[in-house]
């Protein structure tokens, strides 16, 4: 599965907080994330709870200064919209294009 992760400031998090220890811990922590193949474009994991579950353990998260919205992404859907009544008996062919809608 495919989730988006958006990340959120925590409430009260200040700049200071954010040391250059910890932030050198969080990119080392999403480095090793991205080599296991858990983080690419999107994070790669079995459900929202396992990703969740993953994210709990980067230090900035630890320490309480950020979290994460988790969007799972799922295939277009507009297709099969499209191509749910292909077969009925009026429908239009691949040289007679549908008409426009409200027609």
């Amino acid at each position: 599965m495919q989730l988006l992760a958006i990340e959120h400031a925590a409430p009260g998090a200040t700049d200071a907080a954010y040391t250059a220890a910890l932030l050198r811990a969080e990119a080392e922590h999403l480095w090793e994330l991205q080599q296991a193949g858990f983080v690419r474009q999107a994070l790669e994991a079995d459900s929202p709870q396992a990703a969740q579950a993953v994210l709990a353990g980067l230090p900035l998260v630890r320490a309480g200064l950020i979290d994460f919205e988790l969007v799972p992404l799922r295939a277009y859907p507009g297709f099969a919209r499209l191509f749910a009544d292909r077969d009925a008996p009026d429908a239009p062919t691949p040289d007679q294009p549908a008409p426009p809608a409200g027609r």
